[in-house]
């Protein structure tokens, strides 16, 4: 069972319910310890305007989503994307956040070339990380599915994302989300070489049947990955860090009540996780 302290609700779980602002204030009355934040949702509550609600509610941010995105088709984009990475280590500074997420990106528009994709996820991950380091902000790899390739992120296992922290260096570390990573063979192994490298880590449901692979996740403990397996191999390297239940679920938990979404993930953190 893992301790409700260490909840963080990832904002997406409520995000057709509430703006940052209400999910602030929601999380802190529900007792929840820590909230993982989205970009969009920051710039629609403002970056001092949050900082400040994130202060008085004593919550913990757990990651801000989301860095990354860098392969594009030409040089003018990818430093325009690299530029926004420098922008979202200096959001996650003043937010206080344990670490960036970056989901890396995919393939540039008309190209078939996911070896060239991830030379420039390499390269720009290079190009952020000094001022990263700098600012003293963690930057965590969230490897996706297989099945996000092509359009949202070519680092696919736990394993390319640590071949990348192995030649990057200082400052580089990996987000495990169990939705994206319990069907691999390897994954035991590649947590246990992670070690003290995973900056965060996210749960959820895989449902069978899913009908929606981005937007019918499920809520810990109604699906087929063995959480509890996993989070014990996380822990077991040493990881003391919030676990944050990160749901995307146009069909179901989008459509309930944010109170009982909320008292759900609490429940579930200690019966399913």
């Amino acid at each position: 069972m893992a301790d409700p302290a260490r909840l963080s609700i990832n904002q997406a779980t409520t995000r057709e319910q509430h703006s940052l602002a209400e999910a602030i204030t929601a999380y802190a009355e529900a007792g929840v310890t820590g909230i993982s934040i989205w970009r969009d949702k920051l710039a629609e509550c403002g970056l001092d305007e949050a900082v400040h609600m994130i202060k008085d509610h004593g919550l913990r941010v757990s990651g801000l989503c989301r860095a990354g995105q860098f392969p594009a088709a030409d040089a003018k984009e990818r430093q325009a994307r690299i530029d926004d990475n420098l922008e979202a280590v200096d959001q996650a500074v003043a937010l206080g956040a344990d670490c960036l997420i970056v989901v890396a990106g995919g393939l540039p528009e008309g190209s078939k070339d996911i070896s060239g994709a991830r030379q420039m996820i390499r390269d720009g991950l290079g190009a952020v990380l000094p001022h990263a380091r700098a600012a003293g902000m963690a930057v965590a790899i969230e490897p996706l599915h297989p099945m996000y390739a092509a359009e949202r992120c070519a680092i696919n296992t736990l394993s390319q994302a640590l071949d990348l922290c192995d030649e990057l260096g200082e400052g580089i570390g990996v987000a495990v989300d169990v939705y994206h990573v319990w069907w691999d063979p390897d994954l035991e192994s590649q947590i246990n070489r992670a070690a003290d490298r995973i900056l965060a880590y996210h749960v959820c449901d895989w449902l069978v049947p899913t009908t929606d692979l981005l937007l019918d996740r499920g809520m810990m403990g109604d699906g087929v990955i063995d959480i509890p397996l996993i989070s014990k191999w996380v822990d077991g390297t040493g990881y003391d860090g919030l676990i944050e239940a990160e749901i995307f679920s146009a069909k179901n938990w989008w459509k309930r009540s944010s109170e009982e979404v909320i008292r759900t993930c609490r429940e579930r953190i200690v019966t399913a996780v």
